[in-house]
């Protein structure tokens, strides 16, 4: 959003959001199969990201759904590197099961609370409006909605405080590393205020990676000046330096190799 420079670096953070975001897709389209035990396995075996796991294990404890609940826990406990997931899993699960309707949603609020501090918006999203849907009359889950909007806004002022401190610093690496999570909660014209700064960080960031990759070559420390070289053609590709490694990959690449 605030700069045509940064669309390469926000479009590896969407493809691994959008990763995830297929996992537990997919996790759920299997969860609704009507062979559970099978979808157990499917699950348990996946190389999945743990996180949506334990989300897709939510759902279903959420949903009341208990026999699926915990034919997946007892499934990812056969893997050992699901072991602790699943001795957690079936912690959480007793005590949703075992508590009373109003402790249950006292449960899942809990629950989004931990992933609004961790900024899972999307998950949490998700999780409010299940949980609206369960209770349409309760006031503590609609309040829910609220809670998610005040925590954004309250990461992004968070966001916007860092930003304006790294620039001040000069401190290049910062400043882009906040940008790429702050592009997210800009709205149209908040990323039309930044994006002078942003040029300027950018335009510091290219000028130093710059340096970098000369001084390597005339000290044919050719390893080094290929990685700065490849840092420059994926971060920054449509410049004019890019365009000028590009051209010249191959012989750095060849000295590598020598």
């Amino acid at each position: 959003m605030v700069l045509n420079a940064i669309e390469d670096q926000s479009g590896k953070l969407e493809k691994i959001a959008e990763g995830i975001e297929r996992n537990r897709n997919e996790l759920e389209q299997i969860n609704q199969n009507t062979r559970i035990s099978e979808t157990a396995k499917t699950i348990a075996f996946r190389d999945v990201d743990r996180q949506a796991l334990r989300e897709s294990v939510f759902d279903k404890l959420h949903q009341q759904d208990f026999e699926t609940t915990y034919e997946i826990i007892d499934e990812l406990a056969f893997r050992t590197e699901y072991k602790d997931l699943a001795k957690e899993l079936k912690e959480q699960a007793d005590k949703y099961r075992d508590a009373t309707d109003q402790e249950r949603e006292a449960q899942v609020t809990s629950h989004i609370d931990k992933l609004l501090e961790n900024h899972q918006w999307t998950v949490a999203s998700a999780q409010i409006e299940r949980l609206i849907w369960a209770r349409p009359k309760s006031e503590k889950a609609i309040a829910m909605r609220q809670k998610l909007f005040d925590k954004k806004q309250e990461r992004k002022k968070i966001l916007l405080t860092a930003w304006d401190d790294a620039v001040k610093r000069q401190d290049t690496d910062r400043s882009l590393e906040i940008l790429k999570e702050l592009d997210h909660y800009l709205t149209p014209n908040e990323a039309l205020a930044l994006q002078e700064a942003a040029r300027d960080v950018f335009r510091n960031k290219l000028h130093n990676l710059g340096v970098q990759f000369s001084l390597a070559v005339s000290e044919k420390r050719w390893a080094r000046a290929l990685e700065v070289a490849r840092d420059i053609t994926q971060n920054f590709p449509n410049s004019r330096m890019a365009i000028e490694i590009r051209e010249k990959i191959d012989i750095l690449e060849r000295n590598v190799r020598q």
